[in-house]
């Protein structure tokens, strides 16, 4: 299936969307935020630009894009104060993929811009907010038109299914799992690790050409701590939904073929991968590099499966009924949920999180 057309956050608002389930990655974003917001003023501070350009890459739908926008202003704003300058103007593009609920943003829009000038007597900041469909791997931007670039939980997502997963008559070579795991050949996780290397290579130097001199991106993904791909951290949470999976097939509501013919279009890099394709292609400097583990909140009103089912759902739904059929959807999540609770009454899962600071040569 083409992952460009098909992919996309659950839309709207409703239980399902991904606005409403959206809340772990808002976590991972606000565990970071200290970086991107030191980020973005260091770049306000060595380039005085008049006019500030932003990109939001990956930004779905939902409250967190907007959030994380907002707080940018605010530290620029902020900064501007103190050296008693006036503030930039902000211009901000949102991009995703074509499929993606753009809708749900721009209605969000105005009460967005009132909160941002409420109470303020300046009449609050002079923003300008696009919408910009399609993929960050290849250009999006014109040359040097971007001061800052910032995208959370999107660039472990592939640009498609890498192709070297299916042999010569089109058969999976990774029958029965719909990500790497144990029982997986040697070639699926090179098959995995070359897209990856294909996919980033082509987004740093298509950003390079977009930044301007001294532009910096903040990079928050998932990740590993080694060099084995099996883990119990994010690999294993694909590797409960390959055997959510398999109970549907023994069970007799899908075919066995259908599962294996399906394989998700993500790769969970580790620190060395993901420094060695920066130092190979050669446009960035990274300028800070750290690791994060998300632990769950003892608080939440549901179970931590349930709610990492609600998440999953909302981010693989659309890839999932396009190849099984809507019908399965509730029973999977149902499943997925129950057996991420049993093996987090075992042992803790601990997924890692890496937020990457890059600045261009």
């Amino acid at each position: 299936m083409d992952a460009h057309q098909v992919f996309h956050m659950t839309v709207g608002v409703g239980e399902t969307s991904y606005a409403k389930n959206s809340s772990l990655q808002k976590k991972v974003s606000d565990t970071v935020k200290h970086i991107t917001l030191e980020t973005i003023q260091d770049v306000y501070l060595t380039t005085a630009p008049k006019g500030i350009t932003i990109a939001d890459l990956g930004c779905s739908s939902g409250h967190n894009t907007l959030s994380i926008i907002r707080e940018m202003v605010d530290a620029i704003e902020a900064t501007s104060r103190k050296l008693l300058q006036p503030a930039p103007e902000y211009r901000v593009y949102l991009n995703d993929l074509p499929a993606n609920d753009f809708n749900t943003i721009f209605k969000a829009l105005p009460d967005f811009i009132r909160e941002l000038r409420e109470g303020r007597e300046d009449g609050g900041p002079c923003i300008y907010i696009a919408g910009y469909p399609g993929t960050f791997y290849g250009r999006l931007f014109p040359n040097n038109s971007l001061h800052f670039i910032h995208s959370s939980n999107s660039l472990h997502w592939l640009s498609k299914v890498p192709p070297a997963l299916y042999d010569k008559q089109g058969k999976s070579i990774n029958k029965g799992n719909v990500y790497i795991s144990e029982s997986s050949p040697s070639q699926v996780c090179e098959a995995y690790f070359r897209q990856f290397q294909e996919d980033f290579s082509l987004f740093l130097r298509s950003r390079s050409e977009e930044l301007i001199s001294r532009g910096k991106m903040v990079l928050i993904l998932v990740g590993r701590w080694s060099s084995n791909h099996i883990d119990r951290g994010n690999s294993f949470f694909w590797k409960l939904l390959s055997q959510s999976f398999a109970i549907l097939v023994s069970q007799g509501e899908i075919e066995e073929e259908k599962l294996d013919s399906y394989d998700v279009h993500f790769y969970i890099p580790s620190k060395d991968e993901l420094e060695d394709e920066v130092r190979r292609e050669g446009s960035f400097e990274m300028d800070r590099f750290e690791m994060f583990e998300y632990e769950k909140d003892v608080g939440d009103k549901m179970s931590y499966g349930t709610a990492v089912a609600m998440t999953v759902r909302a981010i693989q739904e659309s890839m999932i009924c396009h190849h099984f059929g809507e019908g399965i959807v509730d029973r999977l999540f149902k499943i997925y949920g129950r057996l991420v609770d049993e093996e987090m009454a075992k042992e803790e899962i601990r997924p890692i999180t890496f937020v990457a600071v890059l600045r261009k040569l």
